[in-house]
């Protein structure tokens, strides 16, 4: 098929896209949030153990806008969002693409559960300005946003689709994620949004331990029809333990001979001024209009990487 040919058959889901976008923003100003823009291409990111940022001879494209907009936060900024380009290395297929755009939004003065709250309610109000109602139809399903979202917690979802404790396979490197992707979420139900919650502390990177639990992590992440749609965190404010995190995440990177990363010294300076109490959530952008559009893949749904 030719460049131009794959144009013409993607058009109706560029046209959606931009309905999605417009019942995004609407959604966010509505809520008194302030839209943000922060650059693409950064000195430093965050130094996370299987996530690779692409990189020039002078800077790195950001994975996401995570540390800038946690600056914002930490200078006074309260409610904030913001839809932009973020890059992967490597990540190419139905569901990745090395260049994708990311809604990310951090809320002060609130927790992750009120941050589960306010995604159900964004993600209902968009399916419904798209579609006239609060069905989603993908890949055989059709899944009701408006209806309970199922609760899982992670060790248990372990422990009933993998028959695995979540706790020891946290210890063991590389382990966890392999159960997880391999056992955990193809057994996630699919006809009906599903919320991982409460992760082992070692995979909350940037989340605050419970203080009910410190052993897990205030975290969830969102999947409807299956896909992995967000992920969320009850913020970090401790500037020490988030050193000694990324100190980690660096030695680990070390050991699995991946790019070295510069500390994020800007983002942790401000941490040390104080960061309120916090919530952050990133959705992947392009998945929630493959999903709300009924596509198969991003494919249907973005500009073409190679023109």
């Amino acid at each position: 098929m030719s460049n131009f040919s794959e144009l013409q058959c993607i058009l109706d889901g560029l046209k959606c896209r931009s309905k999605v976008l417009s019942a995004v923003r609407s959604f966010f100003e509505r809520h008194d949030f302030v839209e943000t823009e922060t650059p693409a291409g950064i000195l430093a990111p965050a130094a996370e153990e299987y996530i690779d940022s692409p990189c020039t001879d002078s800077f790195f494209l950001r994975s996401s806008p995570e540390l800038q907009m946690k600056r914002l936060v930490c200078a006074g900024m309260k409610n904030i969002y913001q839809i932009g380009p973020c890059f992967r290395a490597g990540e190419n297929g139905r569901l990745h693409r090395q260049e994708f755009s990311m809604l990310e939004w951090y809320m002060a003065g609130a927790d992750y559960l009120d941050m589960l709250n306010f995604t159900r309610n964004m993600v209902r109000d968009a399916v419904q300005k798209i579609n006239q109602n609060s069905l989603i139809h993908y890949r055989g399903e059709i899944i009701d946003v408006a209806a309970d979202w199922e609760m899982i917690s992670v060790r248990d979802a372990f422990k009933n689709f993998a028959g695995a404790n979540a706790d020891d396979a946290a210890s063991e490197e590389g382990l966890f994620e392999l159960i997880l992707t391999e056992k955990v979420e193809p057994a996630l139900p699919k006809n009906r949004p599903c919320v991982l919650i409460d992760y082992p502390v070692r995979f909350g990177a940037f989340a605050r331990a419970k203080k009910e639990d410190p052993t897990l992590a205030e975290r969830w992440e969102l999947y409807i029809g299956g896909v992995e749609l967000a992920n969320a965190y009850g913020e970090l404010t401790d500037a020490q333990i988030q050193r000694e995190r990324f100190n980690s995440f660096a030695r680990t990177r070390q050991r699995m001979n991946l790019k070295e990363y510069p500390v994020p010294t800007a983002f942790l300076e401000a941490l040390d001024h104080g960061m309120p109490e916090s919530t952050g959530c990133a959705l992947g952008f392009d998945r929630l209009v493959m999903l709300i559009a009924g596509a198969d893949s991003l494919a249907e749904v973005t500009f073409p990487l190679d023109s």
